[in-house]
């Protein structure tokens, strides 16, 4: 945390950060260091203070520039601050799989390098997306993964929780208890639902689950329907694997893919469990999801693996 005595320069950088995200990165690649380094203020999540709660205090306290170290549900919440205040944000990749990170073509190997971006002057417009109060900066999922995040255990065990969930959902036994409205007409009970802020790619198996271009003005939406027969043997090993990588398989039997600016969600039950940038909730129905085109400027590092 920073010190009470620590005073804030008008339009200064305050890094919000989380310690325990990624196994510990941000202590592993020093983090903290680096930031304060940078000329920044640094704020430490803790349990009883969360990233939207410091980020919302460092706006309050005349910050410029809001920076986030953590995984997808940490950027996510202090993304949302950021654009409601029209500041810019810095990503640093500081979670497990860090896909927006990745996808806005930072260093995910190498955490510490996008600090240098909190000296950056020309901002990028990307989009977010919104789903009731929600912003997300990944995607929302509705079946086998939102029920692992549920899961007693499933920060400690990821892999184990998904695939003891998914069973049920890939044979058939299990589904979303909802509708959702695709171009081919609504699906009704559906295995898996999974709406992206910007679709994701999925022809090549090279590149699944990638990004391209965080600015299209669109969602991604992918369905799973439920199977009239079983699934092939190598269905169930093979979606796992993508779900557990909060990505979708390459087009198939069953699956239906599209964009949209909005994707909704509707039924009987007055809510489900759902994934946020892998944020376990509770989503009232109907579920609506639809993006903020440019919402969001991002400071960039300017040398970046992927540019």
């Amino acid at each position: 945390m920073a010190n009470a005595a620590d005073h804030l320069p008008a339009g200064g950088a305050v890094v919000v950060m989380n310690p325990r995200s990624g196994g510990g990165k941000v202590a592993r690649f020093r983090l903290v260091e680096q930031a304060r380094a940078a000329g920044a203020q640094v704020r430490l999540t803790d349990p009883d203070q969360d990233a939207a709660s410091l980020a919302t205090a460092a706006v309050a306290e005349g910050a410029g520039v809001l920076g986030v170290a953590g995984g997808d549900g940490t950027v996510a919440a202090v993304a949302a601050v950021a654009a409601g205040a029209q500041l810019p944000l810095v990503v640093i990749p500081a979670g497990t799989r860090n896909h927006f990170a990745r996808d806005l073509g930072l260093d995910i190997t190498n955490p510490a390098s996008a600090v240098t971006a909190l000296r950056a002057e020309a901002p990028a417009m990307v989009d977010l997306g919104q789903v009731g109060q929600h912003t997300f900066v990944n995607n929302v999922s509705l079946g086998a993964y939102a029920d692992a995040l549920l899961t007693s255990g499933y920060r400690e065990a990821k892999a184990r929780t998904l695939i003891e969930s998914a069973p049920g959902y890939l044979g058939g036994q299990q589904w979303v208890e909802a509708m959702v409205d695709t171009p081919q007409g609504p699906v009704e009970s559906p295995q898996v639902i999974l709406v992206s802020n910007n679709p994701y790619h999925i022809s090549t198996p090279q590149h699944l689950g990638r990004r391209f271009a965080l600015d299209t003005g669109q969602l991604g939406g992918v369905v799973l329907k439920r199977p009239s027969n079983p699934p092939p043997p190598d269905v169930l090993p093979r979606l796992s694997r993508e779900l557990r990588q909060g990505q979708a398989g390459p087009p198939g039997e069953g699956l239906i893919t599209w964009r949209a600016t909005r994707i909704t969600v509707h039924g009987s039950v007055a809510h489900l469990p759902a994934g946020i940038d892998g944020e376990a909730v509770q989503l009232d129905l109907p579920i609506v999801c639809e993006i903020r085109p440019g919402a969001l400027h991002v400071l960039l590092p300017p040398e970046r693996p992927t540019q």
